[in-house]
């Protein structure tokens, strides 16, 4: 057993990966944490030893084929295998311990994905890939960036964010996944699930926002302990209840799927909320809060032919807008219900979304989809389905829309 000290950001989640456990192991050390609802620093866990993957050696093999065989490295392989590179220890009946496989992509789960993780990502992705810029499009409350990734020189803008509600931010490396696998698609010439990016690169300009409300998502993953300077206020928005895991609001407690001037208060009235809470708070005044504010002047800024916001869960895609939308909007979103399996809803009775927002302003087609099946926050091992939903309905908008 090993003796780990919790820090700031430390999951359960997190700490498996980062020491090639899962999530289960942990709790089986330290029955504890299953009943508490976050880590907190300084707090002492104890970690079994990783498993190790093993393999004997057969007849015919070589280190070429073993270290492709488990993409590993050759020196992550000697070091848990002293002298293996000298060839003298690859004899067929030898028992090697295998190293963890080196990384294929740069977007990929440790542990629930937050801010954190969107910034490191982002740099990676930038330096692999040069023709992808990035930059921030405004600051959330407590000031953390909202980047936005900008991929493509055509003439056309689409429009996407992730994470728009704090309890959903699984959407945020779904669109980060597809950023990666449409940059790595271009570079190489290849085509992707049957769709050209060289041709959604040279018609069309993708601005995406990967994580809209990541004060809300560090708060939905890490909790909230006394010196923040929300405590106080989001202990009393919350019901005194430390689990914040259904919080869907900004760190103010305004939700920002509520927040675009369309029919804005219409929808404050419908949904009869006047102070700050974990959902439904449509806000002071629509636009009041930096995360809204900064989506809506970079849609301004570049009016698009598109936009997309993720949102989970439900399988679903909403295309309509109180007559607002062209009429286009209607096919697209069977192509886009196709392509994905989910189904296409023409929603009634809701306002001040941003794809309402969209609609009613630029007359484009815009839509709501609500990636994945469950309960916010969805599990992690939805991840990769998810993934692939979310590039399918972009690569279809991308491949689509005149």
């Amino acid at each position: 057993m090993r003796q780990y000290i919790a820090s700031r950001g430390d999951t359960v989640s997190r700490i498996a990966a980062l020491h090639g456990l899962t999530p289960e192991h942990v709790i089986q050390g330290n029955p504890w944490v299953g009943r508490q609802s976050y880590l907190y620093p300084g707090q002492v866990l104890f970690l079994p030893s990783s498993p190790r993957k093993r393999y004997a050696v057969q007849e015919g093999d070589d280190l070429e084929r073993i270290t492709s065989l488990f993409n590993v490295s050759l020196d992550d392989l000697e070091k848990l295998n002293p002298g293996v590179s000298s060839g003298r220890f690859c004899t067929p009946g030898k028992v090697l311990v295998i190293p963890p496989p080196i990384p294929e992509r740069v977007v990929f789960l440790r542990g629930e994905y937050g801010p954190v993780d969107v910034e490191n990502d982002i740099s990676s992705l930038i330096a692999q890939y040069p023709f992808i810029q990035a930059y921030p499009i405004g600051n959330s409350v407590l000031g953390k960036p909202i980047h936005v990734l900008k991929i493509g020189n055509g003439t056309r803008h689409l429009h996407v964010n992730a994470a728009l509600h704090a309890n959903e931010w699984l959407t945020s490396p779904c669109l980060m996944s597809f950023i990666e696998e449409y940059a790595a698609a271009y570079a190489k010439g290849l085509a992707w699930n049957g769709h050209r990016p060289e041709e959604w690169y040279n018609n069309w300009t993708l601005w995406a926002v990967p994580m809209a409300n990541p004060d809300g998502v560090e708060l939905v993953q890490e909790g909230v302990l006394p010196g923040h300077p929300y405590y106080e206020d989001l202990m009393k928005w919350n019901g005194g209840r430390r689990s914040f895991r259904h919080w869907k609001a900004n760190i103010r407690g305004v939700d920002l799927g509520d927040q675009f001037p369309a029919h804005w208060e219409e929808e404050r009235e419908r949904r009869g909320v006047i102070l700050p809470s974990p959902r439904d708070y449509s806000g002071p005044e629509a636009l009041s809060e930096p995360e809204a504010a900064a989506l809506a002047v970079l849609a301004e800024n570049a009016p698009g032919e598109a936009a997309v916001s993720l949102h989970s869960q439900g399988g679903e895609i909403y295309w309509n807008y109180r007559g607002y939308e062209p009429p286009e909007s209607r096919e697209l979103a069977t192509r886009l219900a196709a392509a994905s399996s989910y189904r296409a809803v023409e929603l009634t009775g809701s306002d001040a979304g941003y794809k309402d927002w969209f609609i009613q302003t630029f007359r484009k087609p815009g839509f709501t989809v609500e990636l994945g099946i469950g309960k916010n926050p969805l599990p992690l091992a939805d991840f990769e389905d998810m993934a692939l939903e979310t590039g399918l309905i972009l690569g279809t908008i991308l491949s689509n829309v005149k």
